[in-house]
């Protein structure tokens, strides 16, 4: 198991254990696994409750959707995502219903993701969400309307074992997670 940082006030087990693995087991998911994540993510609060989250999801299948997920990610991380058993593409409503702009969209879907993910590792599974990949191949591939914006690919899964990485992506793994003090955080 992954070494785990220093925490300078206590907090919950369960956010303790939480990081974002690249190594995943060959292991899959049912869609009901699935659901409930996604059923998390409903739930999150949002900006006059409009939930502008969007997903483009497939569990590792071989099927067209999941090949057009994998294709829209940056080549480093298509190097180890390929053992994740679920991607998935998230995506942000940028309009009100009412058609003004949702600037707290994104924030909305941090939200959600954070709701998904916790409830991920109540099921001791793991989630490495990914700024790397092409939005633009995203629109290519899937019917995505203007009004929707390419957020961030997602994968879950089991924890796998780091020694089928990269030396590079072990090396990766192995680092214990760092964060800013809290008193850097505060303006």
């Amino acid at each position: 198991m992954k070494q785990r940082p220093k925490f300078d006030h206590p907090i919950d087990e369960l956010l303790q254990q939480r990081w974002s693995s690249r190594a995943f087991a060959d292991k899959m998911l049912t869609e009901e696994q699935v659901m409930t994540l996604f059923e998390a993510a409903r739930w999150a609060a949002s900006c006059n409750n409009e939930q502008p989250w969007r997903f483009i999801w497939s569990l590792k299948d071989g099927s067209e959707k999941y090949n057009k997920l994998f294709e829209c990610l940056a080549p480093g991380n298509q190097e180890w995502a390929k053992t994740a058993p679920l991607l998935m593409l998230t995506l942000v409503e940028t309009l009100f219903a009412n058609g003004k702009t949702n600037k707290w969209a994104k924030h909305d879907m941090g939200l959600a993701i954070g709701n998904l993910t916790t409830q991920a590792s109540t099921m001791g599974l793991y989630v490495h969400n990914m700024a790397g990949f092409s939005a633009s191949k995203a629109r290519e591939l899937f019917t995505i309307p203007e009004t929707v914006e390419p957020l961030t690919m997602v994968t879950v899964g089991y924890l796998g074992d780091p020694s089928v990485l990269s030396e590079f992506n072990q090396g990766r793994e192995a680092q214990i997670q760092e964060r800013k003090s809290l008193t850097e955080l505060f303006l």
